[in-house]
């Protein structure tokens, strides 16, 4: 018989009459020997078929000890750190949190087929790879995902943050934590952004002092100029995806577009064109910023504006134009004013008529902020 055998027959009789306190120092001691000392190649195998062994031990205790010796280790035997992921939450835990030896690819199947108490263990580890936060962002519930966006070791891509938010937006510690993120990618933000004005239309408090009617209009324009915001702010690399989201979530209407010119998000608007039309994106910038007025009314028609209100986009882009060379920017107010001028004395179409209403509200709210601004900046000075 060999010497492994022998020690494997030794200490299966001794397990057998042994108390649990006793068992559960022989496992600790038995993996951390395992793990530290320098064995001989058959007492290294004869070790680790006592761990495989003690994995059936009916105390916890006993199977705690051993996940306790172990847990930290890039040499414990996969079969052991399997095992002991998959027990009880008390022993599980030690393993999840700190193993070194899952593969992303074990990490994803624990999330997809453990329990929430598992999901937020993986949650909290100290780096969670992609994929499992690809997992955890798919399935997890409020916790778990409050968990992974709280680990700064957790390696979030902007699809998981995105699927995060289209699960759990209405969450409101959820949504704070994904704004926090200065990473974020505007389409996401635009998507939280949603989320609050869902919430604020549907609460029955805010109905019934503002009144459903005029609470939907509120909404729709505090959204429509948050959006513009939000693409205002975008980086230039993120903009072809906060066009795409928006034009898949019906924004991107003749009157939210006509709202991004008239308030300077010539880059967003460039863009938004360069969607719609499929025109080459420096060939649509150029037409914009240099192009002749027929030229510009062939772009902005083949991007599905009516010849009705193109007209109106043609003088606004370029009015647009004046206003930057004048001011170093275009304001809203004297665009919008200088279209007003220009429109209001002559008979327009019905079409144009409405985007033309809506580019002098969008001036009179750029007043009253400004006249806000000044009362504030007023009684600064006086105090």
């Amino acid at each position: 018989m060999s010497r492994r055998n022998v020690i494997i027959e030794a200490f299966l009789r001794w397990a057998e009459t042994a108390k649990a306190d006793n068992r559960a120092r022989a496992a600790n001691a038995l993996g951390r020997a395992y793990l530290q000392s320098d064995m001989p190649k058959e007492e290294r195998v004869a070790a680790e078929m006592a761990m495989t062994y003690l994995l059936d031990d009916p105390s916890p205790r006993v199977r705690l000890a051993l996940a306790e010796a172990v847990a930290r280790s890039s040499d414990t035997p996969r079969n052991v750190i399997l095992s002991l992921a998959e027990d009880q939450p008390e022993i599980a835990g030690q393993i999840i949190l700190f193993s070194p030896v899952f593969t992303d690819a074990d990490l994803v199947d624990l999330a997809l087929h453990g329990s929430d108490v598992t999901r937020i263990l993986i949650a909290s580890r100290g780096q969670v790879p992609r994929m499992a936060c690809a997992a955890l962002a798919e399935i997890g519930g409020e916790t778990e995902i409050l968990c992974l966006l709280e680990n700064d070791g957790a390696l979030l891509s902007q699809a998981s943050l995105k699927r995060i938010a289209e699960r759990l937006g209405d969450c409101a510690d959820i949504r704070g934590l994904l704004l926090s993120r200065d990473s974020l990618s505007s389409d996401i933000r635009h998507l939280l952004m949603r989320r609050v004005g869902e919430a604020l239309s549907e609460s029955s408090l805010i109905q019934t002092v503002i009144g459903a009617g005029r609470l939907q209009q509120v909404t729709r324009e505090a959204s429509e100029s948050a959006t513009v915001a939000i693409a205002g702010s975008a980086q230039h690399e993120q903009l072809p995806d906060l066009v795409e989201h928006l034009r898949q979530s019906g924004w991107l209407t003749p009157a939210f577009l006509m709202h991004a010119l008239c308030s300077g998000k010539v880059d967003f608007f460039a863009c938004a064109i360069t969607n719609l039309s499929g025109c080459d994106e420096r060939r649509t910038r150029s037409i914009i910023s240099r192009g002749r007025a027929h030229a510009i009314r062939a772009l902005y028609e083949s991007a599905g504006l009516s010849r009705d209100i193109s007209t109106v986009f043609v003088e606004a882009t370029l009015t647009w134009r004046d206003a930057s060379r004048a001011n170093g920017g275009a304001m809203l107010e004297n665009v919008s004013s200088l279209l007003m001028r220009k429109f209001r004395l002559s008979e327009q179409p019905a079409a144009a008529t409405q985007l033309l209403d809506m580019v002098e509200k969008l001036a009179n709210a750029e007043r009253r902020q400004a006249a806000r601004g000044f009362a504030a900046l007023a009684t600064l000075a006086a105090a």
